[in-house]
């Protein structure tokens, strides 16, 4: 009877959180931290147009790049899928780059991502695309508390299932001083260039590497090609994964999560995957996973669009 009485109290707190993540509940610090930091990189995209400055939009472009691979390489296939291995001073150095893509901290991310594969498509998925575009786009990051209780955790915070990044002083001083790296990257970027380097290089990068990165969440889940039959609802979009160096190919990868490879036809584009090639013919890169025939003869393939 107590267990029951302690599962309707956790279902009920669920669902007042369900209907209120973003009004009515309570804000802790990492969450208005967050809001704030991204009603700011909007409002600096917008001004960046007005502010046209070629030397800004070249480093607009050159740190997209290394924010973006820093997520798709570091943050996803290599800390949440662990597909390959790379020396440690090589791993700090992407996810480093991957923590200026306002996606939060490698334990958050990680944390999050892991829940994400292990609950799909049901009501603990915590970037699930049912709770609407605009959750699934950014609202996971402004709730610690909600995403915990989706997941079964006691507490925001927790971060039960990546006990190996939480064992790492690196991970453990990221997320701790999470906040302070892109305030000191914005300063350095107004000191080198004024606003124009600001808005481009901060603004409008952290803003569309943000927006591209969620569409592998939100639109490869809804409309698409499925190739493999997976117990979900992921699916194959081209020109998401034009738009997010290889990450659109959602359906193969939630066929395979652990392959460093999710363009696994020659015509997928998939620039992360050339990049491990890349480290790999260096010698950096070891143990790179890819799906094996058995592995593929294993899950039903098909073909059709959603």
């Amino acid at each position: 009877m107590a267990a029951t009485g302690k599962l309707a109290v956790t279902t009920l707190e669920f669902e007042r959180k369900q209907k209120g993540w973003f009004w009515f509940r309570k804000w802790d610090l990492e969450d208005v931290s967050s809001i704030c930091w991204f009603t700011g990189i909007h409002v600096l995209a917008a001004c960046a147009p007005f502010v046209f400055h070629r030397g800004a939009i070249r480093l607009c472009v050159a740190f997209a790049l290394l924010s973006a691979f820093g997520m798709t390489l570091g943050y996803h296939r290599l800390l949440c899928h662990r597909s390959f291995k790379i020396p440690k001073w090589l791993e700090y150095f992407f996810v480093y780059c991957g923590s200026h893509a306002f996606q939060r901290d490698p334990m958050f991310y990680v944390n999050t991502h892991k829940n994400h594969h292990k609950y799909t498509d049901t009501n603990r998925d915590p970037v699930t695309p049912t709770d609407g575009f605009w959750f699934c786009n950014m609202g996971w990051l402004f709730n610690n508390d909600h995403i915990a209780t989706k997941c079964g955790e006691s507490r925001g915070g927790e971060y039960s299932k990546v006990p190996e990044l939480k064992a790492q002083w690196f991970y453990r001083f990221l997320h701790d001083t999470y906040f302070w790296h892109p305030t000191a990257l914005a300063a350095l970027l107004y000191l080198r260039g004024g606003f124009p380097y600001l808005a481009w290089a901060m603004g409008m990068r952290a803003v569309v590497i943000h927006h591209f990165a969620a569409l592998a969440g939100y639109v490869s889940h809804k409309w698409g090609e499925r190739p493999w039959n997976t117990p979900d609802t992921s699916t194959n979009k081209w020109w998401v994964a034009v738009l997010t160096l290889g990450e659109g190919w959602h359906n193969n990868h939630h066929a395979f999560p652990r392959s460093a490879r999710h363009g696994l036809e020659w015509w997928q584009f998939d620039p992360t995957w050339l990049l491990i090639k890349f480290l790999r013919l260096l010698g950096l890169a070891t143990n790179v996973k890819l799906p094996t025939e058995a592995q593929k003869g294993r899950i039903p393939h098909n073909v059709g669009s959603t």
